[in-house]
C-alpha cells in the first residue's frame, strides 16, 4: 500500500511537471533575431557647376579710386550679339545699348551727346585691321601714344591713346583710349572717351570696367 501510494506521488510530480513545462513553451515567445538594417547606398554627389553672373546681376566690390578705398556698386553686362560680357559702375554710369554697340554714359550728361563715356562695339574684322582703321581715324587730330595692356578677362589687347594735340604737345580737351581685344570671330573695340576734368575719376572708372571684360566665344 506504500509502495502504490509512492509511485502515485511520483506519477503525479512528473505529470505537474510536463503540463508546467507545456504551458511555458506555448506562452513565452522565442526572442527574435537582431534584425541587420542594409547599409543606406551614399548619395552620388552632384557635380558643381560653376554658374557666372547674369545679365542684370548686382553686386558690391571693392576698389581704388583716387588713391581711396570705395564700395563700388556694379551691374554685370553680358551681350551674347556682341559676344562680351563686363561690370559696369551703375551708380555712375547709364547703360546704353543697341543693336550694334553698348554705351555707358556718366548719368549726369545727355546720353545722346555724351562727353564721358565708354563705348563697346563688335568687328568682324581682323585686330590688326582695325588697328589701322583707328590709327588713321585719331592721329588726324592726336599724338597717338600706343602699347598694349593686359586685360584680367580678355588678356592682352592693343592700346591706342589719344591724348595730346597733333603737333603741339599739348593736352586735349578730350581723351580717348581705345582697346583693341582680339578674338575668334574679329576684334572687340572699347573706346573710353572723357575730358580732362573728369580723367582721374571716369578715366579710373572705365580702367576697372574694362578689367572685367571678357571675350565670348
Amino acid at each position: 500500500m506504500k509502495n502504490r501510494t509512492v509511485l502515485i506521488a511520483l506519477a503525479a510530480t512528473l505529470l505537474l511537471a510536463l503540463l508546467c513545462g507545456c504551458g511555458k513553451t506555448a506562452g513565452e515567445t522565442p526572442p527574435a533575431e537582431p534584425i541587420e538594417n542594409e547599409p543606406e547606398a551614399e548619395a552620388e554627389a552632384e557635380p558643381e557647376v560653376e554658374v557666372g553672373r547674369q545679365d542684370g546681376e548686382r553686386f558690391e566690390t571693392t576698389v581704388i579710386l583716387e588713391g581711396m578705398e570705395e564700395t563700388v556698386s556694379y551691374e554685370h553686362v553680358k551681350n551674347a550679339a556682341l559676344g562680351f560680357e563686363m561690370d559696369y559702375d551703375y551708380e555712375s554710369l547709364a547703360r546704353i545699348g543697341a543693336a550694334d554697340r553698348e554705351r555707358f554714359v556718366s548719368i549726369y550728361e545727355d546720353p545722346d551727346a555724351p562727353e564721358n563715356y565708354l563705348e563697346i562695339t563688335r568687328s568682324a574684322e581682323s585686330a590688326d585691321a582695325v588697328a589701322a582703321a583707328v590709327r588713321a581715324e585719331l592721329s588726324r587730330e592726336y599724338d597717338l601714344l600706343e602699347g598694349t595692356r593686359e586685360l584680367a578677362g580678355a588678356g592682352s589687347c592693343l592700346r591706342l591713346e589719344a591724348s595730346e594735340l597733333k603737333g603741339s604737345g599739348e593736352m586735349a580737351e578730350r581723351l580717348q583710349t581705345v582697346y583693341i581685344i582680339p578674338a575668334a570671330d574679329g576684334c572687340r573695340v572699347a573706346a573710353a572717351h572723357c575730358t580732362i576734368e573728369s580723367a582721374e575719376g571716369f578715366g579710373r572708372r572705365f580702367a576697372y570696367m574694362l578689367d572685367t571684360l571678357k571675350v565670348m566665344e
